[in-house]
């Protein structure tokens, strides 16, 4: 037995770059950053008629999101990566273990993490669709609504905002974390679309674009006819 054999270092796992994330999907996310960011100061600066035109394209891609989540991508359905509240404290156990990061999509903690952001996006925007219907004084919804359910509406769409901020924090939060500590850059798939990943791992399907501008018109006229008739 030749001792003298220089020790070589263990050669790194062979990986090819696959699309895990659709151009829909990604535009749909920084889109949603920037529309958060804009209500936020909007807001601030007391620019109602810009907060407002803020929230309904909001809520037009948040129907496109929930259509997608039916009808897109694998990545991007619901079916696909909701799973079990189980496995999301399973998953929750191993945070803080460093591993091979071979994931497709969002994990079973993640998928949570945006039901409940899209949840509260969804209470935010539809609450704020009947304020600025309050306040216009346009349409029948106002009269529908008995005033102590009116007041609850406009006290759900101000603790909401509270509520979404936290959540957001706590999703950049969980990013970080996972790129200190398990070595994940989550952020760079969202950007550009690929990830590195064994050959082992399928490739997702992807559907095609003209769907996903499909899926955003029928938002987008949905919430014309909620802004302009109700």
């Amino acid at each position: 037995m030749n001792t003298d054999e220089p020790v070589r270092p263990p050669v790194p796992p062979v990986r090819r770059s696959v699309l895990v994330w659709d151009a829909p999907t990604r535009l749909f996310h920084w889109l949603v950053v920037a529309l958060v960011t804009a209500a936020y100061v909007t807001l601030k600066l007391n620019w109602i008629d810009w907060h407002v035109r803020v929230g309904e394209a909001l809520l037009a891609l948040l129907i496109f999101r929930l259509l997608w989540g039916c009808f897109g991508s694998e990545t991007a359905r619901f079916r696909r990566f909701l799973a079990s509240p189980a496995a999301a404290l399973g998953h929750l156990r191993h945070l803080f273990r460093r591993d091979d990061d071979t994931q497709v999509g969002h994990n079973a903690a993640g998928g949570w993490m945006v039901m409940l952001l899209l949840a509260l996006l969804l209470i935010e925007t539809l609450s704020g669709l009947y304020l600025n219907n309050d306040i216009a004084d346009e349409g029948p919804l106002s009269e529908w609504v008995p005033a102590w359910l009116a007041n609850a509406i406009a006290s759900v769409h101000a603790l909401g905002w509270d509520v979404l901020l936290a959540a957001v924090v706590v999703h950049v939060l969980v990013i970080a974390l996972y790129a200190v500590v398990k070595g994940h850059n989550l952020v760079r798939p969202m950007l550009t679309g690929y990830k590195p990943l064994p050959p082992s791992v399928a490739v997702p399907q992807q559907r095609p674009t003209w769907l996903a501008l499909v899926l955003l018109a029928v938002g987008a006229a949905v919430v014309t006819l909620l802004a302009t008739y109700l």
